[in-house]
């Protein structure tokens, strides 16, 4: 079989040099790739929620097989479905089903049916494909749409795929295709889809299930997500990390009816000994007012001296970033607890962290090279070397690597600026490299 696409021309250009240009715009194709799990990405026209997709699956590691879990919005078909043989088109070709995982899958499952109908026309799989097939044209998939049932279904099918990926010996990435709150103001959608974030994040898919439910979250594909997180967490997933949140009001500038959109990963990386560090250092200190001591057994990364900063992130943005250009303690581990709590409650760009965000909040720390002189602006690269400006006592630094800085003027402009800088003094500069954590 064949299922065509539906909502080519619509959600998505139906033109494949058209959908190739547009998904181009959408995609960081330089950003760092993770070994995932899982991930949560949204399906509505490419227009409103193209950038969160495209954020999310740019920074993913592919596998051969995605198996992704959608809802089903047009109420055909049984109410919860997988195809296992055929292709589906899109205008950048044809993607096949992986039929041995999928009928593992069906052999496995006691809820999902073979099931076509269900597929032909629900657009939730679909909008996902041309992603896929941007960065890898030969990817295969197992669609499942899911429609009415109730939690223990949900968690038992995430348990019946994730069995089946074992039996196979698979790597496969499972997706669950999901928007989040519909047409409620932006206020209302922010703080609604933070909760259903929160659980997301903490793999508590329980609690997504209730949140949902007790607050009226109108997020189409909770089902999906749950069944995703179940079946991550049989996979041995430990962590989920919010990429990227925004609102079809963040595009079209109306704020008073807006979808909500979010890109999650996850991983089953644990959290690397400095970033667990900056985080507990954070909670202490934002719950108990008190400075933890560094951890009695130093790891190899915290014991030598180097400036280090510190950056916290939630729902996809900026929330603190505060660090030091070169060591101001004996460790590393004493430079990374002085800079988170600098970050959470000095950054004055930001109000104080609050123990209510605490949940939300994701870290980064950055350890940096010692600074070295450069010649000139040729010896710079926005991607691979941060850069510090100099001018007398004025300095100005900027990490490198950072969403929206391309270029090596734009990366001195803003460390000017930084450092009140003004464009005509003539400065001197500096470049270093990071080792980031996450």
């Amino acid at each position: 079989m064949i299922r065509y696409p539906v909502v080519a021309g619509q959600f998505y250009p139906a033109s494949a040099s058209q959908l190739k240009a547009m998904i181009k715009t959408l995609v960081d194709e330089e950003a760092e790739k993770r070994e995932v799990v899982g991930l949560v990405s949204p399906h509505a026209g490419y227009v409103y929620s193209g950038p969160v997709a495209g954020a999310v699956i740019s920074r993913i590691k592919f596998k051969d097989t995605f198996i992704i879990l959608g809802p089903n919005h047009t109420g055909k078909g049984k109410p919860m479905s997988i195809m296992t043989e055929g292709v589906w088109q899109t205008p950048l070709g044809n993607v096949a089903i992986d039929s041995e995982l999928g009928k593992r899958i069906l052999a496995n499952s006691s809820h999902l049916q073979q099931d076509n109908a269900a597929h032909q026309y629900e657009h939730s799989i679909e909008v996902q494909l041309p992603f896929l097939q941007y960065f890898r044209p030969d990817i295969r998939i197992v669609p499942i749409t899911l429609a009415c049932g109730n939690g223990a279904a949900y968690r038992e099918i995430g348990k019946e795929i994730a069995r089946s990926v074992r039996e196979l010996g698979q790597e496969v990435v499972i997706m669950a295709s999901s928007d989040m709150t519909h047409y409620e103001s932006q206020a209302s959608a922010q703080q609604k889809d933070q909760q259903a974030i929160d659980a997301m994040l903490r793999l508590d898919e329980d609690e997504l299930l209730r949140r949902v439910k007790e607050l009226d979250i109108s997020m189409c594909g909770y089902a999906p997500t749950v069944c995703l997180i179940s079946a991550a967490k049989e996979l041995g997933a430990t962590a989920a990390e919010l990429v990227r949140y925004q609102t079809s009001g963040d595009i079209t500038g109306d704020y008073s009816s807006v979808v909500g959109y979010a890109g999650i990963i996850i991983t089953a990386v644990e959290m690397h000994p400095l970033v667990q560090l900056a985080k507990e250092t954070v909670e202490t200190y934002v719950k108990k007012g008190k400075v933890p001591s560094p951890p009695k057994e130093l790891a190899l990364e915290m014991k030598e001296k180097a400036g280090v900063f510190v950056s916290l992130h939630k729902l996809g943005g900026l929330r603190g970033c505060i660090g030091t250009f070169e060591p101001a303690a004996p460790n590393v581990a004493e430079e990374i607890i002085n800079n988170a709590i600098s970050a959470a409650t000095r950054d004055p760009r930001f109000l104080p962290v609050v123990p209510e965000e605490l949940a939300q909040l994701h870290y980064s720390v950055d350890v940096l090279t010692a600074p070295e002189p450069v010649k000139d602006e040729s010896q710079l690269d926005p991607k691979k070397y941060g850069v510090i400006v100099e001018y007398g006592f004025r300095r100005g630094l900027l990490l490198p690597d950072l969403a929206g800085v391309d270029t090596v003027d734009h990366q001195i402009d803003i460390c000017r600026q930084k450092a009140g800088i003004a464009p005509d003094e003539p400065i001197k500069l500096y470049r270093f490299k990071v080792n980031r954590y996450r």
